[in-house]
């Protein structure tokens, strides 16, 4: 599998929309790495679906490099990959660029400016997509999920332990929105309006809505998208708190919730380049094959360094 380059929009894109023959390309292997947990799953390309329960484990104390690559190793043997060639992916709370993360969100700070994708393949043994976690939810959520065929901008949020951004245009993603570190009232978004914040304050959903409030109120006069997707373990209990929004723009959860990192580092994994020859009827409306500006033939990861 050849690499892509860094920086270049992803058209989404299902596995119907190419011609997949072997097994090892029709289900691939998704790690997503956040704060507080590792989380992963043998995917079914096809529907967006998990073949096997979610294995999730602690992210190490203090989330160094050494640490936080042992326990992928042994979460990917917990897995049990049906094929030494399934192909997996990995998406990481950091700016990804070229295989390296430029930032780190809470995990160790070592982590910036790491050649990391190289590290986890030599960890693992075996040949990675190393993408943005946000990324990645925001990619599956296009191909598979609350964003597939909708038409203008969609920001997807993932309210963790930070805040993820991902933007997707017409079906395609444009990679590393750190949408979780815009300032309001002095403090970066996330350190007061994330999940993480709401309960390191103890804040009741009355109270944390107030402070989404001023962060989507911010996002819809920046951007003026046509849908929000909110993302992460809490939006299962999305009516506690999104109906106490008001917004001009709708606002809906992720229809993969909690897995959607997981469903689109599997995905990436496996249509990180052939995704160039997606046409507007599947990959959203607007997302011709060449929409990357070079009639198809160049495409990239948000650094998701594809193999």
């Amino acid at each position: 599998m050849a690499k892509t380059t860094s920086g270049t929009p992803i058209p989404a894109q299902t596995a119907s929309d190419t011609d997949v023959s072997s097994a090892s390309t029709k289900t691939a292997i998704g790690i997503d790495i956040g704060g507080t947990g590792i989380k992963g799953a043998i995917i079914d390309l096809a529907s967006g679906e998990l073949l096997t329960d979610r294995i999730k484990v602690p992210t190490p104390d203090g989330g160094k490099p050494a640490d936080i690559l042992q326990t992928t190793v042994d979460l990917l043997k917990q897995l049990d990959p049906p094929s030494a060639d399934t192909p997996v992916g990995v998406c990481f709370p950091a700016i990804v660029k070229h295989g390296k993360t430029l930032s780190a969100a809470n995990v160790s700070k070592k982590w910036i400016g790491l050649d990391a994708e190289k590290q986890f393949e030599d960890a693992l043994g075996r040949e990675i997509t190393f993408v943005n976690d946000a990324d990645a939810a925001g990619y599956a959520e296009s191909a598979f999920g609350a964003a597939k065929d909708q038409e203008g901008l969609t920001i997807m949020t993932t309210l963790g332990t930070g805040i993820g951004g991902a933007l997707i245009f017409n079906g395609v993603l444009i990679p590393n929105a750190e949408l979780g570190h815009l300032e309001i009232d002095g403090h970066d978004a996330e350190s007061k309006a994330s999940y993480g914040a709401k309960e390191r304050d103890d804040l009741s959903w009355e109270h944390w809505a107030k402070r989404l409030q001023k962060y989507y109120d911010k996002l819809e006069f920046l951007f003026s998208p046509d849908l929000f997707i909110v993302g992460g373990g809490v939006s299962k209990h999305h009516e506690k708190f999104l109906p106490l929004l008001s917004l001009n723009t709708p606002i809906v959860p992720a229809r993969h919730r909690n897995n959607a990192g997981i469903l689109g580092a599997a995905a990436l994994a496996v249509h990180g380049d052939a995704a160039a020859h997606v046409g507007s009827t599947s990959a959203g409306a607007g997302a011709t094959s060449d929409s990357d500006g070079a009639s198809g033939e160049k495409m990239a990861d948000s650094g998701a360094a594809k193999k």
